[in-house]
């Protein structure tokens, strides 16, 4: 195994970037530079010199880390050094470590070393990016839970249950003559049936984790000057969108990352919905159109000061087989009347972008439709499709044996069994295949 380098920390002005090797040279090409007397206890960190071996010229001086394998992060031996965070120093100390032997990493290869030196499942390394790359408190917290080993320790009763059945099926199989007597058979469809329950309980909390690990796009449609661009700024806490009483100010999408509840959500302002009146007018609002189709929800704003138009029903027509909520505005101003008529059976929320009045009740109506299961503290959630995807192909793998205990016999449903307990084990990288593992790392960030 050769040893690999990389910064710990993102290039650019900083006070410290750190340099992370890992490998059997790791503290040989360290000794290297700071001195072949540097014989550093683990977990220790030393202000020492760093100079180029070739030319002895002092480069920077750096704290310097020994983790021993197999006490480290990857299970190999680990040097961190921590360097003023000067973007050229950093990349001469970089230049030296390769000189002296290292390779620098791909992305995410100490991780995956990490996963093949048995330090952290599959799961818990696909915590390690979810991590970084969370956006909210809320996504943090539920990265940071798998990446403790939550969603292993959840999944190791499920698996030890169908591991428990699977004996049972092979060893009469094995060494009985007939079947399994009735009774019997129904204790264990009793059991399998409880596995699907557990696993369908399980994949369910995705409905709402993918919105912690992914954001929501919610997208504000309605004609023009009825409050859009204030209601997005409201929303936003900015003046971010252009705002006036001239129909037709915004001509294209504007979009914000803001948080609600500890969901990222993406907001997009767009141009009002109407017969255009220019070719610039015109291709704003085919960017709302657009803009529609990638939404999750979508805001429609109508003005409650004036009486339900044709361009209002258009918009709500446009929409209708999306998730939408109606936001009828301006509730602070004198003559304010819900304009919907009363066919129209659209959820809605009544607020005064102009005075910030409705805004908790907008903010809770716009999660709403997500909130499938109860995402208290106390729930772990499912944030990755491949974990999701994984988690619902067991199932029908566990519901198709049930189905097939009627009327097959044992070799029949132990394919079945034996296809959702490897299903399972692909979650924690028990029995992933190489071409999936790549395809994970791929996404994760160099040094990493």
């Amino acid at each position: 195994m050769n040893t690999i380098v990389a910064f710990a920390t993102p290039v650019g002005r900083s006070a410290i970037g750190v340099l992370r090797l890992s490998g059997p040279d790791s503290l040989r090409i360290v000794r290297r530079m700071c001195g072949e007397d540097f014989n550093p206890p683990a977990a220790v960190t030393s202000l020492r010199n760093v100079r180029d071996p070739t030319t002895g010229d002092l480069v920077d001086h750096a704290l310097v880390t020994f983790f021993a394998g197999p006490k480290s992060y990857t299970g190999e031996d680990v040097v961190e050094v921590s360097c003023h965070g000067s973007a050229v120093l950093l990349r001469q100390v970089l230049d030296l470590t390769l000189q002296l032997g290292a390779r620098l990493a791909e992305a995410g290869e100490f991780t995956l070393r990490a996963l093949g030196n048995g330090k952290i499942n599959l799961s818990q390394a696909e915590a390690v990016r979810d991590l970084i790359d969370a956006r909210t408190a809320d996504a943090a917290k539920q990265a940071l839970r798998q990446l403790d080993g939550e969603l292993a320790a959840t999944l190791a009763p499920i698996k030890d249950e169908l591991l428990d059945i699977i004996v049972l099926l092979e060893s009469a199989l094995e060494f009985a003559d007939d079947d399994l007597p009735e009774l019997q058979n129904q204790e264990v469809r009793k059991r399998l049936t409880s596995i699907t329950f557990n696993l369908e309980k399980l994949a369910a909390t995705y409905s709402v984790g993918h919105l912690l690990a992914q954001g929501l796009r919610v997208v504000i449609v309605g004609r023009p000057n009825v409050g859009k661009s204030s209601l997005f700024n409201r929303l936003v806490g900015l003046d971010r969108a252009i705002v006036t009483e001239i129909p037709g100010t915004t001509r294209d999408s504007i979009g914000e990352q803001i948080s609600i509840d500890g969901f990222p959500v993406s907001l997009v302002d767009t141009a009002g919905m109407r017969e255009a009146g220019d070719r610039i007018e015109s291709i704003g609002i085919e960017r709302t159109r657009l803009a529609i189709a990638d939404a999750d929800l979508v805001l429609i704003v109508l003005d409650g000061s004036e009486e339900w138009q044709k361009e209002d029903r258009d918009v709500l027509t446009a929409v209708r087989r999306m998730k939408h909520l109606v936001v009828i505005n301006k509730c602070d101003v004198v003559g304010f009347a819900n304009p919907l008529p009363p066919e129209t059976d659209s959820p809605c929320v009544t607020v005064s972008a102009l005075k910030g009045v409705g805004f908790d009740r907008l903010r809770t109506a716009i999660l709403e439709p997500f909130r499938a299961v109860d995402e208290g503290d106390t729930c772990l959630l499912i944030t990755n499709a491949r974990h999701h995807d994984l988690l619902r192909r067991s199932r029908d793998a566990v519901q198709s044996a049930i189905e097939r205990m009627h009327d097959a016999g044992e070799e029949v449903v132990l394919v079945d069994l034996h296809n959702a307990l490897r299903l399972l084990g692909e979650i924690t990288g028990e029995t992933t295949a190489e071409d999936i593992l790549s395809r994970i790392f791929s996404t994760f960030c160099i040094g990493k």
